[in-house]
């Protein structure tokens, strides 16, 4: 299995995890970190939707809990058809660790595109872009 297949499988199995009882949208996201592994989320809803955390962003906080802070590639599952897009919040999180990265938009069997962080947030917002306000 490639490493683009096993993005994706981890995306979709974690998928099964998530805690979707309100919306029953489930999703499941897996980060490839830098060093060559691949960590996974769920989408985690609760009743006040605010604390509502998408599977995009459970993946990048566990990578970075365990101390990994780049990212290569992510892998989203949703049951959507087509299937769904990260957010705009995820997508400002995956700025923070990537430069840009390449996005799996996955259904719930497989693959379905491939696309960039660049081309879904173009002219992110960067910590580099607070350099010029230090002083």
């Amino acid at each position: 299995m490639n490493v683009d297949d096993a993005l994706v499988a981890a995306a979709i199995a974690a998928r099964h995890h998530a805690w979707a009882p309100y919306s029953h949208f489930a999703v499941g996201a897996a980060v490839l970190c830098e060093d060559g592994t691949i960590v996974s989320g769920c989408n985690v809803e609760n009743v006040t939707f605010g604390l509502t955390t998408c599977a995009e962003q459970v993946a990048i906080l566990k990578a970075v809990s365990e101390g990994r802070r780049r990212f290569l590639k992510v892998a989203v599952s949703s049951p959507a058809d087509p299937p769904a897009a990260p957010c705009g919040l995820c997508r400002q999180m995956m700025a923070e660790f990537a430069d840009d990265l390449e996005v799996l938009i996955c259904g719930t069997e497989g693959l379905s595109e491939r696309t960039t962080l660049a081309a879904l947030l173009p002219r992110a917002f960067r910590p580099s872009d607070l350099e010029g306000e230090r002083g």
